[in-house]
């Protein structure tokens, strides 16, 4: 009897004194394993684009327009009066200095809805869509009534914004990655004035997911009639009903038509999504 156990032969008949391995693939668990490990670092992606352009979102909320706000509420504290009234003869509107009035009348026996507003005070031209022409229409000392000239003015700090000189101007990233710019200006609104009367903050150059979660976090839900914070040239003129959604969606080129937020648009990646203007309501 041998001292040494002879070795076991595995698989197929080989040549005498060699010996061959069983070659396997990857099991079922295995590949089911892999494929869900692809899954969720996909998803982790996907959810991770998300919630950094919703951190932008807040961040443009937070960092700029509520900012200009703080802003605006600033001059009328120490000015007395608000963007572009008289000091001396109030009349409570923005660029009020500017608003024609007939001689001899008076702004509180007159029928406020049916006067041409003033101006809107903006820095330099005005923003893409808006309806109202700008005071002025220059930037710097060449117009008395420059949004960034009054504010200096008064010793009025200003948000950040683009750049030094740009403080109205914002720059942030759209769904399909191109560059945006945001736009302050203000305006008084007549009374019956679609999208809210009285002093207003226009916002221009917002896309349209931008401007839902901004109306989101402003009033509580996006609606597009409702509330401090509307689009332009959307009125609020049946009670009690539903409300509107916001034009158009990120699906829709910039300069297209934008019949409805259920109609879908091009989709192409490459495009500049449309951008829309919003009217916020001051508290002064």
């Amino acid at each position: 009897m041998s001292a040494h156990p002879t070795p076991r032969r595995v698989g197929r008949a080989a040549r005498p004194g060699t010996f061959t391995r069983i070659q396997r693939g990857f099991t079922l668990v295995e590949m089911a394993i892999v494929l869900a490990v692809i899954g969720l670092i996909i998803g982790a992606i996907a959810i991770g684009k998300d919630v950094q352009r919703n951190a932008e979102y807040t961040k443009i909320k937070n960092k700029f327009i509520d900012q200009w706000e703080q802003a605006y509420n600033a001059y009328y504290q120490r000015a007395g009066v608000v963007l572009g009234d008289s000091q001396t003869a109030p009349r409570l509107m923005v660029n009020g200095a500017n608003y024609a009035v007939a001689a001899g009348a008076s702004i509180s026996g007159g029928n406020m809805t049916a006067v041409a507003a003033p101006n809107a005070i903006c820095h330099g031209a005005a923003g893409p869509a808006m309806t109202r022409a700008v005071q002025g229409g220059a930037a710097g000392a060449a117009n008395a009534f420059d949004l960034r000239l009054l504010m200096n003015q008064a010793g009025v700090r200003m948000p950040p914004g683009r750049a030094e000189g740009s403080e109205d101007r914002y720059v942030y990233l759209d769904t399909n990655g191109n560059p945006q710019e945001i736009q302050v200006c203000f305006q008084w609104n007549a009374p019956g004035t679609a999208a809210n009367s009285g002093n207003v903050m226009v916002i221009t150059g917002l896309t349209p997911d931008l401007a839902r979660m901004l109306d989101q976090m402003v009033d509580g839900k996006p609606d597009a009639q409702e509330g401090r914070f509307r689009q332009q040239g959307v009125a609020n003129g049946v009670a009690n009903t539903a409300g509107v959604e916001w034009a158009a969606n990120n699906t829709f080129e910039d300069g297209a038509a934008a019949p409805g937020a259920n109609v879908a648009g091009r989709t192409q990646d490459e495009d500049q999504v449309i951008r829309l203007v919003a009217i916020y309501k001051m508290n002064q």
